[in-house]
């Protein structure tokens, strides 16, 4: 029998106006001092309201998979700090402009593993999901996967309600991988170097009711594609 998802809670929207402007503003003035004088506005319009959103996808990513965590806390959760590691970058901005989460394999600690992931930008919004820059053991997992079952892979990325929804992003190998077969049937998806699909989405929708639906919908969407990814290394799904 097929369990329904669970009822979204009744909730306002998360993000607002004043959460694009503030990265907006953020990205003129990328400075500490002046993001110790506003940090009240990165908390209320930014921090508070994903950590809200974080808390309210738990119901939904608990269903989809008791092994992946929507993780609320401020420190060491699903939210991805707002510094930047500038320590080898020529960039010293120390702010991103953008807030993402990442909801994770709960061994994610342990092992590498595909994970759901959420960002928010004034430029761009999107959904995403799979293992973005795996290391190269876990690529050539992936590809002796792929080989080994193919026709999962096939009806799980080309599916027609998939591909309308979902594009594969990232950096591809020019030619085969070693010890692959340059004829593969598959070899467009061998050369991957990142195994992870998008769904972009604009602010109107991020800051409407619709978002947290729409995240669980996203989520749904792509759980075969993670539990996929999640057999190549042996991971519980």
């Amino acid at each position: 029998m097929t369990v329904p998802p669970p009822a979204a809670p009744m909730t306002s929207p998360y993000f607002t106006p004043a959460t694009f402007a503030f990265f907006r503003t953020l990205a003129a003035h990328n400075t500490r001092a002046w993001f110790d004088a506003h940090r009240s506005h990165y908390e209320t319009q930014v921090r508070e309201p994903y950590l809200r959103l974080i808390r309210d996808l738990q119901p939904a990513l608990a269903a989809i998979s008791p092994h992946y965590r929507a993780d609320p806390r401020r420190q060491g959760g699903s939210l991805y700090r707002i510094y930047r590691d500038t320590r080898y970058r020529r960039d010293k901005s120390p702010y991103k402009t953008w807030q993402a989460a990442r909801f994770a394999h709960e061994r994610r600690g342990e092992v590498e593993a595909p994970a759901f992931y959420l960002h928010i930008a004034a430029d761009e919004c999107l959904f995403g999901a799979g293992f973005w820059h795996p290391s190269s053991p876990t690529l050539r997992r992936f590809r002796d996967f792929v080989v080994d079952n193919p026709a999962t892979w096939q009806r799980i990325t080309r599916a027609p309600a998939f591909t309308r929804r979902y594009e594969f992003v990232g950096d591809s190998l020019k030619r085969a991988p070693q010890g692959q077969d340059p004829a593969h049937p598959l070899i467009g998806d061998l050369k991957r170097k990142d195994w992870v699909v998008s769904r972009p989405f604009d602010a109107s929708l991020a800051c409407s009711d619709a978002l947290l639906p729409w995240i669980e919908e996203s989520m749904r969407d792509t759980a075969p594609l993670v539990d996929y990814l999640c057999a190549a290394l042996d991971l519980p799904f």
